[in-house]
């Protein structure tokens, strides 16, 4: 099985409640990747999620670190929190590039995921921002330089493309409708597995020894709603990538 680091998927929201004259302040941390965490565990996979606001700290800064894992998931994580440990941001000293690490970590084996969402690809009003970073060069995705959300309230699904491929085996043809995703670009050495309006929803691709999968739309709410994290093909779908991602079986 998979030795999983998934990197994101939780955020804080600060609230002021009103009440009269009085005003009450809280804070809450949300885990957008509970039921994944769920259907990867319940697979038998060994998943470590680092909360989006521990990623710029306690982040891998080496080779030596990422190997403890063979797939990393980033998700709704943008690279800022990569580029920016405190030793940069706070002490301005030079650490490694977190996203050259990445790169050259899957051309020697390692397998990498990024999942749809409002700070992945290039995210909500482009801050996410991986365009034009080795993270970009080896995705099976090319990212726009804008904006890359396409909100569907209507609900919009994938579909898969007829390409036979591990990541897919045993899933339906026609999935459960999504909310959102984002608009991709595939490269010409990628596999284009499902597609969402024309556009990749699921790729795959091999990069050096490694491995990279781009899925267009979330994990989570509000993109993906109750009826697709509750889809038998939901933990199926995540298994097959992360264990096609670690190479643990001979399947291509």
């Amino acid at each position: 099985m998979a030795r999983i680091l998934l990197a994101g998927e939780s955020w804080v929201s600060a609230i002021d409640d009103h009440k009269g004259y009085d005003v009450f302040s809280h804070t809450q941390v949300h885990i957008g990747c509970a039921e994944l965490l769920v259907a990867l565990r319940m697979n038998g996979h060994e998943v470590t999620h680092m909360r989006a606001h521990d990623v710029a700290q306690d982040f891998p800064l080496t080779v030596e670190e990422l190997n403890s894992y063979n797939v990393v998931i980033l998700s709704d994580v943008g690279a800022n929190s990569l580029l920016l440990p405190p030793q940069v941001f706070e002490e301005g000293r030079r650490t490694p590039n977190r996203l050259k690490l990445l790169q050259e970590w899957v051309s020697h084996g390692g397998g990498l995921m990024m999942a749809g969402g409002y700070l992945s690809f290039q995210g909500f009003q482009a801050k996410a921002n991986y365009h034009g970073t080795p993270i970009e060069d080896i995705l099976p995705v090319e990212i726009l330089t804008f904006d890359d959300r396409v909100e569907a309230p209507e609900g919009v699904c994938g579909v898969l493309t007829g390409i036979s491929h591990q990541v897919i085996s045993g899933l339906d043809k026609q999935w459960p409708h999504l909310l959102g995703y984002q608009k991709l670009i595939p490269r010409d050495d990628a596999l284009v597995l499902a597609e969402i309006e024309g556009y990749p929803l699921l790729a795959v691709r091999t990069v050096g020894k490694g491995r990279t999968l781009a899925f267009a739309s979330d994990v989570s709410p509000h993109w993906a709603p109750r009826e697709f994290m509750e889809w038998n093909g939901y933990a199926a779908l995540f298994h097959n990538a992360v264990t096609w991602l670690a190479g643990t079986s001979e399947m291509q």
